[in-house]
């Protein structure tokens, strides 16, 4: 465990804003053109506005936040959002964490926030040709005050079925001590990895880019197993033939590795 920088006296408040953004992905075969709608419409109906909703207010709860307002969407054909506006929650200073940790699952531990917000928008889709359909949460959460907001990070995690998640924390801006000097940070982190429990990480196969001298980090995570039966959608694997098991593992696999490194792979032409 990493210690907190040491307790400086501020002039006024702590105008560092720490923003963490992270994309969740699902991948999913569905083969039919029907199978494909239905995998849509599950998505639309597992994550509408309110089930959102709720994990934000969870969310809200679990890092001590009061909810100012919120606003919330379903779309047509597809998709939903939720933003809530936050503030902080009158704590004393012992009450306040700042170590380089996990964070909580669903238990309740209290921060200090204001002029903050919670936002999540998901995407369903899918190929319209090889069966690939994907579902995708971008969520941010943003707070301004002494506590970051990746104690967060690990209730959100498991929130949602999750084979690819791709995470930016960010500390923008700055503060003053009573004396003038500025701190562009107020913690020390060297990755967001440090804050994930440990059997997530026994589950993911991860990297970090990280610029240390702008408060940027940056960490991809991907399943390390792939059992294609976790994939397929209104179908089962024991009724695949042997070629439509190698053609659909491939598909997804390549999808997998495709969203993982942010790139399109090309296929290099066969030769004689």
């Amino acid at each position: 465990m990493v210690k907190p920088l040491k307790r400086v006296k501020l002039k006024g408040f702590n105008n560092l804003t720490k923003t963490l953004s992270f994309n969740i992905y699902d991948i999913c075969y569905a083969l039919t053109r029907s199978q494909r709608r239905k995998y849509i419409e599950y998505i639309d109906e597992e994550y509408n506005a309110e089930r959102l909703t709720n994990i934000l207010t969870e969310v809200a709860d679990l890092i001590g936040a009061n909810i100012l307002n919120i606003a919330h969407q379903d779309y047509d054909p597809q998709g939903a959002s939720v933003t809530m506006l936050i503030s902080e929650e009158l704590i004393s200073a012992k009450d306040i964490e700042n170590t380089e940790a996990p964070g909580p699952l669903p238990e309740s531990v209290v921060t200090h926030l204001d002029k903050s917000h919670i936002t999540v928008h998901t995407y369903p889709e899918s190929h319209p040709d090889n069966g690939i359909s994907t579902f995708r949460a971008d969520i941010d959460v943003s707070t301004c005050g002494r506590i970051s907001p990746l104690r967060a990070l690990n209730y959100l995690i498991h929130s949602f079925d999750s084979d690819i998640v791709i995470m930016d924390y960010r500390v923008r801006g700055f503060t003053r001590d009573v004396r003038g000097k500025k701190f562009f940070i107020d913690h020390k982190i060297n990755s967001i990895q440090n804050f994930i429990a440990k059997d997530t990480k026994e589950r993911y196969q991860m990297i970090d880019v990280n610029v240390y001298q702008e408060n940027i980090f940056h960490t991809k995570m991907i399943l390390k197993e792939f059992a294609i039966d976790n994939y397929l959608f209104g179908m089962d694997a024991a009724d695949l033939t042997p070629r439509d098991d190698r053609t659909i593992r491939q598909r997804l696999q390549r999808e997998m590795k495709e969203i993982f490194s942010g790139s399109n792979i090309v296929s290099t032409p066969r030769t004689k």
